[in-house]
This record gives structure tokens, sequence and C-alpha cells, in this order.
């Protein structure tokens, strides 16, 4: 493949992925901002509860991701029997762990909430919302495995469509089954308050995973028949775990780290809090764009792999950089815009909060070079089978190094905001060297025998 036709199709995926990212978390944020009228109790309820439920997703979407890989090498392979088995494998452990997290819900909810949380009067608007969205978590392992063999298959436009589908609706539903309606002098529909929100979310997440489901079946392109339930199937679903495995623990112990983070960054000053708490949802909305690329060019690799077809393998990973770089550099300057207009953004903020936004802005505004070269490393390795490896790198570099080093700066020598938020690229240099490294090593040595190994069939 020429570097024009592989750039021209790794953009081709990602937009799509790109706008994925940025509908999801605006999906986060409907249910809150409708709630917030009903008062701080049942805000603080439904922050807890979306909290614990996007642990959960974002363990599923972990799964899912390093399922899509698996897929993306079967649909090179062009092999419909190891693409069936992939897609079936994935659906089992996506599933499992999905009734797992829901038996857990179930039986232990309460133990959970008390360990969250010791006010009483939360205790109850929490439970009415879990009992209602612990059957999203089932929906949704459905629904990101599903994504994922689209993804694979390189029609990413499929779900970006779901998105728009379940957007209007869940936004339209929640308010409804939130405050209630009067529809006639005899017809009204109660507001259900927290709980309002979680069944209008779960009626949306249904009504995409038919439209997804419908898509699969009617659509000739796709052929997925149910294999021999043999030894042969039970192996791949083993190797598909282990592979996939790591994925998810990374994903877990990277959240877990930015939770760490937060709980740090608590101990600064009100106003140096309250202007990293600001920051955060820029950053996580501004890099959507630099993983949504990095996932097509591991969508791309991968396929490549399945295929045979490795020549051109490390060119082509090294423009993927190189065009990952420029995204990160576009968004870096989109931070800059942001910091020039923050007061513009966040008025009535006190003086000293628009003084510790200044002082950082030079750090969110760097943060996305390196984080983004990070990535694109990252999920290229992935690629090539080196989850482990990676998980180890991204463990070493926050848990092992920049947290410790955090917690140090903020309780012993009491630094400055700076400071403390410093840590956060220099995480990401930490990383870089290893990732840079370990790619350069893994793409010299990859051939036709490690892509074998890489089959679970």
């Amino acid at each position: 493949m020429s570097q024009q036709s592989y750039i021209k199709k790794n953009l081709s995926l990602a937009w799509p992925l790109a706008l994925n990212g940025l509908l999801m978390q605006s999906m986060l944020m409907i249910d809150t901002l409708l709630i917030s009228p009903l008062g701080e109790l049942p805000l603080a309820a439904m922050g807890i509860s979306t909290a614990i439920i996007a642990a959960i997703l974002g363990i599923q979407m972990a799964l899912a991701n390093g399922t899509q890989l698996v897929l993306s090498r079967a649909v090179g392979s062009g092999n419909s029997t190891s693409l069936s088995r992939a897609f079936v494998s994935g659906l089992i452990i996506n599933t499992s762990i999905s009734v797992m997290f829901w038996v857990i819900l179930t039986c232990f909810d309460q133990t959970l909430i008390q360990a969250i949380t010791s006010d009483i009067t939360l205790h109850k608007e929490i439970t009415n919302y879990l009992d209602i969205a612990k059957y999203i978590v089932i929906f949704t392992a459905l629904t990101q495995v599903i994504i994922a063999l689209f993804n694979g298959l390189g029609k990413t436009q499929v779900p970006f469509k779901g998105y728009l589908i379940e957007l209007p609706i869940n936004a339209l539903l929640s308010y409804l089954f939130i405050h209630g309606y009067q529809f006639t002098n005899n017809l009204s529909l109660e507001g259900m308050g927290v709980q309002g929100a979680a069944i209008g979310s779960l009626m949306a997440i249904t009504v995409r995973l038919i439209y997804l489901a419908l898509y699969m079946y009617l659509n000739k392109q796709i052929t997925i028949t149910l294999p021999v339930k043999d030894v042969s199937m039970i192996r791949n679903i083993r190797l598909h775990f282990i592979e996939i495995f790591p994925v998810a623990a990374n994903v877990m112990v990277l959240a877990m780290g930015i939770t760490v983070y937060q709980l740090l960054y608590s101990q600064l000053e009100i106003n140096a809090y309250v202007a990293i708490t600001l920051m955060m949802p820029w950053i996580r909305a501004g890099t959507q764009f630099i993983a949504a690329w990095s996932h097509s060019t591991a969508i791309t690799v991968s396929q490549a792999i399945g295929s045979g077809k490795m020549d051109d393998l490390a060119k082509n990973v090294d423009k993927s950089i190189d065009i990952a770089v420029l995204i990160s550099i576009l968004c870096a300057i989109f931070f800059a815009g942001i910091s020039l207009f923050i007061a513009n953004i966040y008025p009535d903020l006190d003086a000293e909060t628009y003084q510790a936004l200044s002082v950082i802005a030079p750090l969110y505004i760097f943060l996305p070079i390196v984080r983004g070269y990070n990535t694109v490393h990252g999920n290229v390795l992935r690629a090539l089978g080196k989850t482990t490896a990676v998980f180890k790198i991204n463990f070493t570099g926050q848990w092992l190094i920049s947290i410790p080093l955090c917690a140090l700066i903020i309780f012993v020598f009491d630094a400055s905001i700076f400071w403390a938020f410093a840590i956060q690229p220099f995480e990401e240099i930490v990383k870089a060297i290893p990732f840079r490294q370990l790619a350069r090593k893994s793409l010299k040595e990859f051939d036709l025998e490690k892509a074998k190994n890489l089959s679970h069939d």
C-alpha cells in the first residue's frame, strides 16, 4: 500500500472514531446537565452513580479495543472463520465480565455505596439509579463488541451513526423521565429524578444495539457464523483473553492513576484545585482526535499483519507517528487559544483561580504533544502483540515514578500548582523513551513468523 493510500485509509477510519469519542463525552454530560436543576443532593448522587458505571464501561471498552485488534487481523487475512471465531470469543469474554459486574451491582450494591460515601441521604438515590443502570452494563457489552467488529472491518461510520441516533433519544427520554411531562389533562408522566436518567439511558442504548445488530444482520458483506464448539474454540477464547486482558488492565491502572492524581491535587489550595478541575474536560476532549488517529493506525497495522503484506509496515508506522505529532501540535495550538480566552469561557471566577490557570497554561499546552506521541506508539505496539509490554511501561511510568513524585512535591515540599501539575507531562516524557525504543525494536524484528504466532486459530 502506498503512503498516500495508507494515510487516506487511516483518515477515513479516524474521523468517525474521533467524533464517536466526542459524542461519548457529550452523552456522559447529558444526564448530569438534566439532573442539575433538581439540586445538590440528586446531582451528588448522579455524580457517584455515573462514576461507578463509567468505570465499568471503561473496562468494557478496553476489552473491546483489544478484540478490535484481533478482528482487524482476521479481516486482513480474509478468513471468515477466523473473523467469526474472534467475534464470538470477544462477545463471550466481554459479556461474561459484564455479567460479573451485574452480579456485583445486584448483590453488593449497598456495600459498594457505603464504601464510597457515608452520607445516608445519598444512598437511596444512588441505589435507585444503579437498580436500572446495571442493565446498561449488559447492553453495552454487546454493543462494544459489535462496534469493534465494524471498526475492524473499516466501517467506522456505522458506530458513529449509531451514536447520532442514540444521543437525541437519550436526551429526550432522560428529560421526560427525570422531570416528567403533562401531555394532556388526563395523560401525564411523573418525574422520577435520578432513576429517570438511568431509564432514559437504558432505552437509548437499547435502540443503538438494535440498530447495530440489524445493520450487521442485513449487510451481505458481513458473514458471522457460529463456530463449532470444540477444543480449538476453547483455545481461541483463552488466547483471545490472554491478549486483550493487559489492554483492560492498562485502562484500569491509568484510570485509577487519574483518580489518585485528582485526590492529590485536591490537597492544593482551593483555587489551584478548581483550575485543574476546569481544564481536565478540555484535555480529555482535545486528545480525542489523537486517540482516534492512533486507533485507526492500530486497525490498519493489524489488517496488514493479518494479510501478511508487511513490506511497507515500518514506513507506514513512521508516517502515522509524524501525523500523530502534527495532530498533537494542532491540539496544543487549540489549548493555547483556550488559555487566551479562559476568562470569557469561565467568567466570574476568583482572581486567584485565573492566576492558577495562567500558571499551568504552558503545561497543558505542551501535554498533548508528548501524550500524542506515546498514544500512537502504544497502539502500534498493541497491534504488534506487545500488550503486556505497554502495560508495564504505563504502570512503571505512572505508579512507580510519577504518582510518588507528585505526592512528594505536594506533601513534603509543599510546592506550587505549577510543579504539581508538571508531573502530568513529566510522566509522558518518562514513558516516551521506552515506547520509542520498544516500537523500533519490535518493528525491526517483526516478520511473517511472528505474525502467524498472533493467530488464535
